[in-house]
């Protein structure tokens, strides 16, 4: 599992572009993996979820 979080759309972009990226697509094409993506939107902070988050 790959888990990424980007500050907008155009961090999302270079990080596409990156060779990190790159890798991982030769990786996927050499093993037959087959992946799929999930896009979640940030909340707004919830005042009651303080107690369970450690910054």
């Amino acid at each position: 599992m790959l888990v990424d979080s980007w500050t907008g759309q155009d961090a999302l972009d270079a990080r596409h572009a990156s060779p990190v990226m790159e890798r991982i697509a030769r990786l996927r094409d050499q093993y037959d993996l087959h992946m799929s993506v999930e896009r979640f939107e940030g909340l707004a902070d919830n005042p009651a979820d303080e107690r369970f988050i450690r910054r």
